[in-house]
């Protein structure tokens, strides 16, 4: 079929073709199947019809972060090439909560939390995404009126050995952690969102592959033409580790100010540097291919990198005039080490004080410059605290401040402490 096809398809058709291949294959994980891009591809060029290609998000957090938009930016590359994204707010599903990479039974949304994430979602997606050629979905729409009798034949479509093949699943069910029979029905329906749309390509992270896979199980179920599966690198957070995640603290949220932003991207370890700059920035194959070289060769300072990932963020999710100041005000605090005009300043209380003295961590977390002792440690251990411009690396130092010394955590807040006066 697809031979037939390509053999339809004109020379300016078939450059088209290969134009959009390279471009939507970059970065990618994993294609299923491996040729099945292509072949839609073609008979959307021969036939002029855009592809309908699928996220679905369950609003179970209110605010988008940079890893995120991995999935996102591949969406709006998408769009570049004329197709149309389908974006499902999984309104329906969100009350049941996606097991995937949890070790327990996860708590139902309220509607009002959803409804309140939703909005949020929408607010900021469309900093990636051309909301021409997006239409936004709930599951509600259709998983809301199906009958008993439908429940009881979608279930049908899928065996208890294949859902526990899931990685979760099977961890759960061996250490004895309880696993609740609505659970199963999560990836039953956001692959039945795949039949209810008839989705041509549908987009996850790597931890999304089983419920992604199953759209192409179901769709073939109920006769329809099959998906095809398309999963993105999760990206790791700024402590070079653990997946980006709010609850870690090692994120960049799209919402932050311009100059928190490019501060945090300034704490992106070196060596994930490449991964950033193809993952989560709207570079052209050529521009991504300089700096990419450029840091293999080392033409490129991982300085003068950082600055032009961190400038390159900023500019995506504030426009170029917030980029610039936010490199300028970086540029002088840090680089030239001017402190600004204007620094916060906190009252430390007398009764922080023992013999004098203040645990460092305890510091950082009463002058409200880290939200617990541990993200304190982490701060700490990263190299990232200074007092007075003198680097601090021993999370358990004892110390004595004196009123009007300055206390900086990473390369983007600064705190002058005034002591309480007694």
């Amino acid at each position: 079929m697809t031979n037939d096809i390509n053999r339809k398809l004109t020379e300016e058709q078939k450059a088209e073709v290969q134009r959009q291949l390279a471009l939507l294959t970059r970065g990618t994980a994993e294609i299923v199947p491996a040729d099945g891009l292509r072949e839609k591809l073609e008979q959307s060029i021969a036939s002029g019809r855009p592809l309908k290609v699928k996220l679905g998000l369950d609003p179970s957090a209110p605010d988008i972060h940079i890893g995120h938009t991995v999935v996102l930016q591949k969406l709006r590359q998408f769009q570049s090439c004329g197709h149309h994204v389908q974006l499902i707010i999984g309104d329906f599903t969100g009350r049941i909560g996606d097991p995937t990479g949890k070790s327990e039974t996860r708590k139902p949304l309220s509607e009002e939390d959803v409804q309140r994430n939703a909005r949020t979602y929408q607010e900021q997606i469309f900093k990636v995404l051309d909301p021409e050629r997006t239409t936004l979905y709930y599951n509600s729409e259709w998983l809301s009126p199906l009958q008993f009798n439908d429940i009881l034949s979608l279930a049908a479509k899928l065996t208890v050995a294949r859902m526990m093949e899931r990685d979760d699943f099977t961890k759960r069910y061996r250490s004895g952690q309880p696993i609740s029979i609505h659970e199963f029905f999560y990836p039953l329906m956001q692959g039945y969102d795949s039949v209810a749309l008839e989705t041509d390509i549908e987009l996850g992270g790597t931890d999304q592959t089983f419920n992604v896979l199953m759209g192409r199980h179901l769709q073939k179920e109920y006769g329809k033409q099959q998906q095809i599966a398309m999963t993105m690198p999760i990206i790791e957070g700024l402590d070079g580790v653990q997946k980006m995640s709010k609850s870690l603290g090692n994120y960049i949220g799209i919402d932050e100010e311009a100059g928190e932003m490019f501060g945090k991207s300034m704490s992106i370890p070196d060596e994930l540097m490449p991964k950033y700059f193809t993952l989560a920035t709207d570079f052209s194959d050529d521009e991504l291919k300089a700096v990419l070289s450029g840091l293999e060769d080392g033409s490129l300072h991982p300085m003068e990198a950082k600055q032009l990932l961190a400038r390159t963020l900023v500019r995506q999710y504030h426009g170029p005039e917030a980029a610039d100041a936010a490199q300028a005000r970086f540029r002088e605090v840090f680089q030239e080490r001017v402190l600004p005009e204007q620094i916060d300043e906190a009252v430390l209380p007398a009764s922080e004080l023992v013999n004098g003295t203040i645990r460092l961590v305890r510091l950082l977390t009463v002058l409200g410059l880290a939200g617990s002792g541990s993200e304190a440690r982490r701060s700490v251990q990263q190299g990232a605290v200074r007092l007075g411009g003198e680097r601090l690396d021993d999370p358990s130092a004892e110390l004595t401040v004196a009123d009007g010394d300055v206390l900086q955590v990473g390369r983007r807040r600064i705190m002058r402490i005034r002591l309480e006066q007694s």
